[in-house]
């Protein structure tokens, strides 16, 4: 049998591990990362909501317009669509992909606004319990007591 085995090398842990555990096993970390994970999925939805659903109505309404196809070209040939203007190297100003941006960030952020409140209404605080008695009250009462015993 080889030395090794017999008589195991004992490396001693750096210091900071135990303090990188505890930090990672706080509670609010563990919230965190377990909100950006439903985040990223929530984002998905909601961008399909705004692609899927939203946008097309908001075409409707604008009479077919499609935001993702807005675009100036600032260098090269005037192409039709965003995607040709790439395709052929132009430089291009995509304010409709901005708005198209903006409108995923205000229907994300109105969806998390009625989420908070509806959780809000769901869960109530428990009445705050009464404070107790200060050390001067106390006190007080003490030598209440103990004028009325003499």
């Amino acid at each position: 049998m080889s030395d090794l085995l017999k008589n195991p090398v004992h490396m001693k842990k750096p210091g900071w591990v135990d303090d990188f555990k505890a930090f990672i096993m706080r509670g609010n970390v563990v919230d965190l990362a377990v909100g950006v994970v439903i985040g990223a999925a929530f984002t998905g939805i909601v961008n399909s909501l705004v692609k899927d659903i939203i946008n097309p109505v908001i075409g409707l309404i604008t009479g077919g317009v499609d935001f993702s196809n807005h675009f100036i070209t600032l260098k090269g040939t005037p192409a039709a669509t965003l995607a040709a203007a790439q395709k052929a190297g132009d430089v291009t100003l995509n304010y409709g992909v901005f708005l198209n941006s903006l409108i995923n960030f205000l229907i994300i952020a109105a969806a998390i606004f009625w989420l908070v409140r509806l959780i809000q209404k769901l869960y109530k605080a428990p009445p705050a319990a009464a404070p107790g008695p200060t050390q001067t009250e106390t006190l007080l009462t003490e030598i209440r007591d103990l004028l009325k015993a003499k």
